[in-house]
């Protein structure tokens, strides 16, 4: 073999080792960044948002509506005052807050009002006949124990139990009636009383 011809295929060799180390290393290269180099974050496929149409529409929590009825008991020095106790309102029962307010009256102070020493002047055969509400009054009519026994002081104070209750939950003007009358004497003493109901109405 001629010298030439040794010196070409030396050389070549080489171009071909050299050529076979650069594409090794790009091998090497391109594994080691894929596996190891940087990460391209991936974006999150869009979640899809409901038209306004669309959306669950929650009910929204009922307002607590509450009635105030007035019944008696002692302040903090013991003196007797009218204590005013509210009542959560249903209108699913009456659909008329003085009504509900009038029957709750009657019916009493809870058994749990009555231990804080709690109590009314009602006498407990009272129950209410009717309330009836337009536009321009409301008429309470009560059954005829609603007068009777106690004396004159406990029929002062049920007549006022009656009048805070009923203003405290209408602004309209109240009568009252009993077993249908309207009441301009009350009870066998004979406490005159003037309507509609407001704080004056026992003045004489």
């Amino acid at each position: 073999m001629k010298q030439n011809e040794r010196v070409f295929i030396g050389v070549t060799a080489v171009i071909m080792v050299a050529v076979c180390a650069f594409l090794g290393m790009k091998y090497l290269y391109h594994n080691d960044t894929t596996a190891n180099g940087p990460l391209i974050p991936v974006s999150e496929p869009e979640k899809t948002v409901p038209a306004d149409d669309e959306k669950v529409q929650k009910p929204e929590p009922k307002e607590k509506v509450y009635v105030t009825v007035y019944f008696i008991g002692q302040d903090s020095s013991n003196s007797e005052v009218y204590k005013a106790v509210k009542r959560e309102y249903d209108e699913t029962i009456d659909g008329s807050k003085i009504k509900y307010a009038v029957k709750a009256l009657v019916a009493g102070p809870t058994s749990f009002e009555k231990s804080k020493g709690v109590y009314s002047e009602i006498p407990s055969g009272t129950s209410v006949i009717s309330v009836n509400e337009d536009a321009s009054k409301v008429i309470v009519n009560l059954n005829a124990a609603f007068e009777g026994g106690g004396g004159t002081d406990s029929t002062y104070k049920r007549i006022y139990q009656l009048i805070k209750t009923v203003k405290r939950n209408t602004t309209k003007p109240v009568y009252l009636y009993i077993e249908g009358q309207k009441a301009d004497v009350i009870g066998g003493e004979g406490i005159m009383i003037t309507q509609p109901l407001d704080e004056n109405s026992l003045d004489g």
